[in-house]
């Protein structure tokens, strides 16, 4: 029989040892512990060595090249008018005489852009955008080095909007000039970094891969855009996108974001375009390009059908202007350029890329497919007219408005001297005029417009409108093949519409 002391004594000791266990849980828990964490440290630098391990060595050598570009223009607002109030009795009443009739006078302000650029020389040339100092005024263009101190006033050697490229010239010699690759052999999936000045934090560099190739996004006229998920934000534009060996490949120009910010989707120029730009504005102060004189349409699936195409690739001949290098060369409205100068046409904007690269006077060889088969034609190309300038193509007695058959909601009519001149349509145009169009039927779905004149209809030349409405009767199948001849801008040109044909009753 235990003794009370005896009990006590042992509920003494198991409270003493959970207090015991308790202090030392708290101790731990309050960083009281006697040892640290054993963990395992290296103070090694990273193996640089190895190949995608870091691009520490790149960034270092590249970034110098890279510099900020601040544009000021001067803006001129009209000054307040308030003379016609200082005229009326009762409002001098209240605010007494004009105090300062220079309110009247127009005010300056200025406004400040901001960009990034590339040096691609020693002795100071600099590749930008043109949105990033366009309307600058003279001595407004400020380049600012990597260090953020040394700043060079820039002379604007030559800009060209049609591709957003511009060239400065900064007087400094040995500059860190970046190396120039061949964007023509970027493939989907390569490594790709892009060093700019986004939101005027500070040189930054992001890292990504190139995402697509050839991005025709319909902001410039001509488009070859190389596309990247490397982030590219607002103050990015003009700066460099480089490969992994640090080679200058394209120069960031945009992104694709519905809030302004980096959405994972931006847009560089390939350097191949950029130097081309480059270097016929440091000769020869202006963009000179080639021009072939043909209105290019995109081939689709119904155009592939019609005129025996094995594919939906190439450029279709929509129509041929008189007296152009592409009309000496026996081209032909219905011909599907697939190559030119030894580079495949995928599809219009590429061959108009490729007529533009391409100096004037110089002889190149193309193919086409016309009726299915494959020919070679060889063309001298002129130079692009001024007026056409972004442009890639390149009271009688008159018949009632007369209804066609299939193509179901269209009116036309003879072409008469007060039709040609509301229209602009000249007097070499022949066919029967587009008077009205139902804006729910398929061939305006096609594109099909007021005004248009119809020339062909299933590759049957169009006379009058009475013809028209004569061969939409005897049209068979499913879809009725029109060219039509429209008039946009003052200029003329013709294209091919696929229109879903009426069902018979």
């Amino acid at each position: 029989m235990k003794t009370v002391f005896e009990n006590n004594w042992g509920l003494l000791v198991r409270h003493g040892a959970f207090a015991l266990s308790c202090l030392a849980a708290f101790t731990a828990l309050t960083g009281l512990a006697k040892e640290p964490p054993k963990v395992t440290f290296s103070d090694r630098e990273i193996d640089r060595s190895i190949r995608g391990a870091s691009y520490a060595p790149v960034i270092k050598r590249v970034t110098p090249s890279v510099v900020t570009i601040q544009s000021t223009r001067t803006l001129r607002s009209r000054g307040q008018n308030w003379s016609q109030f200082f005229d009326d009795p009762t409002f001098r009443q209240f605010f007494g005489q004009n105090p300062d009739p220079r309110s009247n006078r127009p005010r300056k302000q200025t406004a400040q852009s901001l960009g990034s650029g590339v040096i691609v020389s020693e002795d100071g040339f600099i590749l930008t955008n043109n949105h990033v100092i366009e309307g600058a005024d003279p001595n407004g263009v400020e380049v600012a080095l990597a260090d953020g101190k040394t700043k060079y006033t820039a002379q604007v050697v030559g800009t060209d909007p049609r591709t957003d490229v511009a060239v400065l010239k900064i007087e400094a010699k040995k500059l860190p000039a970046l190396t120039l690759a061949d964007s023509d052999k970027l493939e989907v999936g390569d490594i790709v970094l892009a060093i700019g000045n986004p939101f005027n934090v500070g040189q930054s560099v992001t890292m990504g891969i190139v995402s697509a190739l050839g991005r025709g996004i319909g902001v410039m006229d001509y488009e070859d855009f190389i596309q990247t998920d490397a982030a590219i934000n607002p103050g990015n534009s003009g700066g460099a996108l480089v490969d992994n060996e640090g080679r200058l490949i394209g120069i960031n120009q945009s992104i694709a974001s519905p809030n302004g910010g980096n959405s994972g989707v931006g847009f560089a120029i390939p350097i191949n375009l950029a130097r081309n730009a480059m270097e016929k504005l440091t000769t020869d102060g202006k963009i000179t390009r080639g021009y072939l004189g043909v209105n290019p349409q995109t081939v689709t699936a119904e155009f592939a059908k019609e005129f025996k195409l094995p594919d939906n690739s190439g450029a279709l001949v929509g129509g041929v202007q008189p007296n152009t290098p592409a009309e000496a060369a026996g081209l032909k409205e219905g011909d599907v350029i697939i190559e030119m100068a030894g580079k495949k046409v995928t599809d219009p904007r590429h061959l108009r890329l490729t007529v533009s690269q391409t100096p004037p006077k110089t002889k190149v060889n193309m193919k086409v497919i016309r009726d299915g088969k494959e020919k070679t034609f060889t063309v001298t190309l002129a130079a692009l007219p001024d007026e056409l300038g972004g442009d890639s193509s390149e009271g009688s007695n008159v018949a009632p408005d007369a209804k066609t058959d299939q193509l179901e909601g269209v009116e036309v009519s003879d072409l008469d001297s007060r039709a040609r001149q509301k229209y602009e349509i000249t007097s070499r145009v022949k066919g029967a005029l587009v008077t009205k169009v139902d804006p729910d039927c398929t061939a305006a779905e096609a594109g099909l417009r007021e005004g248009d004149v119809i020339v062909e209809l299933n590759r049957q030349p169009v006379a009058d409108a009475e013809q028209a409405v004569e061969f939409t009767k005897k049209a068979k199948g499913d879809r009725i093949l029109l060219r039509v001849y429209s008039q946009t801008n003052g200029l003329g040109a013709t294209r091919y519409l696929s229109v879903e044909a009426a069902k018979k009753k």
